[in-house]
């Protein structure tokens, strides 16, 4: 790189979906800002009834790096998220990153995310089970939810990923354009799922950071079983069209 070339990192959009969370968007936002001043943030709300919408616009109103696009109704984090892809992709955005509205994700370790992509990864995992991966405050029940179903995705998938259903991640730009957004309809833990392993069967630079994941303070969590059993049906078929493909080329290459 020479001197004059600016890293993908310097043109970064920061996605924040949001459904209630008024008290929580702007301290995830002021956080941001401290740790990233140069990075662009667009919240993207699904008609919440508590305000959080309303309360965007006013930090819109008063700060350029402030984007918000509103959805008439609530649904869905893998929607909100492919939304908010495409509002990306419109503009000249080099490096797009997700990160929930709550706390969990800290913002002062998106350093670490944006470095990998600067390096030359194509997607960034921030990895809770990964060396120097860690949760705080989190329930039994869920750490037992998460670990499961990073176990399970990798025996079902075949893949190395630790923590291929963590929402803390880093794209670049061509990897979006890549992976075909408008075929995408899984949600929650599955989406996460679904974008990596795309992204994996491409061939594409997958690399995992460690993060510290911390229990929300504030507000209720959006998990639900419905999240975890899309999951549970979708993983294994992914995993034997994967298993499929590859033995079909394995026989295309042999006859060859």
């Amino acid at each position: 790189m020479s001197p004059t070339d600016q890293p993908p990192s310097s043109k970064t959009l920061v996605i924040i979906p949001t459904f209630n969370e008024l008290e929580n968007l702007p301290l995830i936002v002021g956080r941001l800002h401290r740790a990233q001043p140069g990075v662009d943030v667009l919240v993207v709300d699904d008609n919440s009834p508590d305000g959080t919408g309303e309360a965007a616009d006013a930090m819109a109103a008063v700060d350029p790096r402030i984007h918000v696009l509103h959805r008439a109704e609530k649904n869905g984090l893998g929607g909100a998220y492919i939304a908010g892809f495409q509002w990306a992709l419109e503009r000249d955005y080099a490096v797009v990153v997700e990160m929930d509205a709550d706390g969990s994700h800290a913002p002062e370790q998106l350093d670490r995310l944006l470095r990998a992509i600067d390096a030359g990864a194509d997607l960034v995992l921030g990895s809770r089970y990964v060396s120097g991966g860690r949760t705080v405050n989190w329930p039994l029940k869920r750490q037992l939810i998460s670990r499961g179903g990073n176990v399970y995705s990798q025996l079902a998938l075949g893949t190395r990923i630790r923590d291929i259903t963590g929402g803390y991640r880093a794209f670049r730009r061509g990897v979006l354009e890549e992976l075909q957004l408008d075929t995408v309809s899984s949600e929650g833990y599955c989406f996460q799922i679904d974008l990596a392993w795309r992204a994996v069967q491409r061939g594409l630079s997958v690399v995992e950071v460690p993060i510290t994941f911390t229990e929300r303070v504030i507000g209720q969590s959006k998990m639900s079983g419905s999240i975890v059993k899309e999951a549970a049906l979708n993983v294994p078929r992914w995993g034997l069209e994967g298993r499929r493909r590859h033995f079909q080329e394995y026989l295309a290459a042999r006859r060859g």
